[in-house]
């Protein structure tokens, strides 16, 4: 019997998840797929605790360098998160011809370049099955059973926590502010939730999905990010109205030799799969052009769904080392190839746009005609509310038909000279 034996380094809510797995379904790991996967090390600032399961607690130690420096170990887990001292242990791991997974979407995705130029310099694999959707089987589903596809689009919601505060603000008409609140009580929202309320994990991760399925690398700081700060319960209600939920929504589609890749609010039709996935849960959409389209969904994110990713890399990873049988083709994160995005302010869509403006004779028809400049047409408007005393001002919904992105972005700055409009509280938001 061949023994694969790992280090595992961060043991916070994933990386007890995973070794939790590792302990408890080694025999089973083994009758299934044949190999023994033993966890020699684990590394983490606190082992002085309880953990919910037994094992040997001769393992835990305090300094990641024994795990680095083990020539018995072939595999490290990486769990810390974020791109300090954790990129400093994966290539501490690369140069000491050590394979590395890791569910660190950040990593992967601000420096994957480095990364895999450094793994193929040392002839080791890094996998990155948990880096995005959790416990959503999608990195090699993309990488292997869709590989005979070439990939049409992409689009999906994958960051839990702003889809709780959505859907809660969905179904039960509460504002931003008092369901970012709730979600923090309930631990769902970091004390700081920028990273997921400004879009920025969502971006990540499609970020990581973009590379692997147009065959390159993609220049993180270049994708366009929007988060759901600014929509309120009165966008909610008028989406609903219009027959649409509004979701974190992140995309990547190919335009010929270009690829499109954004993360905004969207509203999206509720005849539409996407539109249903509520809480925290994520779904993944990818169309390939023989296979068609195709839905991935489940837990984003958890001690158990996301340690199953990190087994299943660890896995795979065994599997290839006895049997010598992992693909050796160098289309998937190609570090050779930038893949060119394609410029946002090109792309086409229908909109809806909430402007609040001063209840005054003459306001509607300056922004028809400003509208009307950018070849902008409307499809539907409504007036929302009515002036009072204390608040002159209403909400105008527009809905246009398909516009292009830099005429509307024309339109809206010409709007914004108008003093009677009050364009920090309006919004566009993109119609899918």
């Amino acid at each position: 019997m061949i023994t694969n034996k790992i280090g595992i380094v961060g043991l916070g809510v994933v990386g007890t998840g995973t070794l939790k797995i590792l302990i408890n379904e080694r025999d089973s790991i083994y009758n299934k797929m044949g190999v023994w996967i033993d966890v020699k090390k684990a590394c983490d600032l606190n082992i002085n605790r309880e953990f919910e399961f037994d094992f040997n607690k001769n393992i835990l130690t305090t300094d990641y360098s024994e795990i680095i420096n083990d020539p018995e170990i072939g595999t490290v887990v990486e769990l810390i998160g974020g791109d300090g001292i954790a990129k400093k242990i994966i290539l501490d791991a690369i140069k000491a011809k050590k394979n590395v997974v890791t569910a660190n979407k950040a990593l992967i995705a601000k420096h994957g370049k480095e990364l895999f130029e450094e793994a193929n310099k040392n002839n080791v694999k890094i996998y990155f099955e948990a880096s995005v959707g959790g416990g959503i089987p999608i990195i090699t589903p993309l990488k292997e059973s869709l590989a005979g596809n070439s990939i049409l689009s992409i689009k999906g919601i994958i960051n839990g926590t702003a889809n709780y505060i959505l859907t809660e603000m969905t179904e039960k008409g509460l504002e931003f502010k008092d369901v970012l609140k709730k979600a923090q009580e309930l631990g769902y929202a970091e004390a700081d939730p920028t990273f997921d309320i400004e879009g920025i994990d969502t971006a990540h991760k499609i970020t990581i999905l973009a590379s692997l399925a147009y065959g390159g690398y993609v220049n993180f700081n270049n994708v366009s990010v929007k988060g759901i700060t600014k929509i309120t319960k009165e966008d909610i209600e008028y989406a609903k109205d219009f027959s649409y939920n509004i979701k974190l929504l992140a995309s990547a589609k190919k335009f010929n030799s270009e690829i499109e890749i954004r993360v905004e609010p969207t509203l999206v039709k509720k005849t539409e799969m996407l539109a249903s996935v509520n809480d925290a849960y994520n779904a993944i959409e990818v169309v390939g052009d023989y296979v068609g389209k195709t839905l991935f969904y489940g837990r984003g994110a958890g001690m158990e769904p996301t340690g199953s990713a990190v087994v299943a890399d660890v896995i795979k990873l065994a599997t290839e080392t006895n049997y010598k049988d992992a693909p050796n083709g160098n289309y998937y994160y190609n570090i050779n190839n930038e893949i060119k995005l394609k410029d946002i302010n090109d792309s086409i869509s229908k909109y809806y746009i909430r402007l609040k403006v001063k209840d005054e004779a003459g306001m509607l028809a300056f922004i028809a005609e400003e509208f009307k400049k950018e070849n902008i047409s409307i499809e539907s408007m409504i007036q929302t509310s009515k002036a009072t005393k204390d608040n002159n001002f209403v909400s105008l919904i527009f809905i246009t038909h398909e516009a292009k992105e830099k005429n509307l972005v024309n339109a809206l700055s010409n709007i914004e000279k108008n003093n009677d409009i009050d364009m920090k509280n309006s919004i566009s938001l993109k119609i899918d």
